[in-house]
């Protein structure tokens, strides 16, 4: 059986859109180094300017 680990423990990364920090998840292990986005409203608005903001 694995090890538990500490949420903080985990890998980060900053999201190519949003700027914020997101730590890993087990369903992104495979791809992980290919993961850019914290969440798919943050790729889906990937091309976009801050017009909102």
């Amino acid at each position: 059986m694995s090890r538990m680990r500490r949420k903080g423990d985990l890998p980060t990364k900053v999201c190519a859109t949003c700027g914020r920090p997101f730590a890993w998840r087990k369903k992104w292990a495979r791809v992980w180094d290919e993961v850019r986005f914290c969440s798919e409203r943050c790729r889906r608005e990937k091309g976009r300017t801050d017009e909102k903001r």
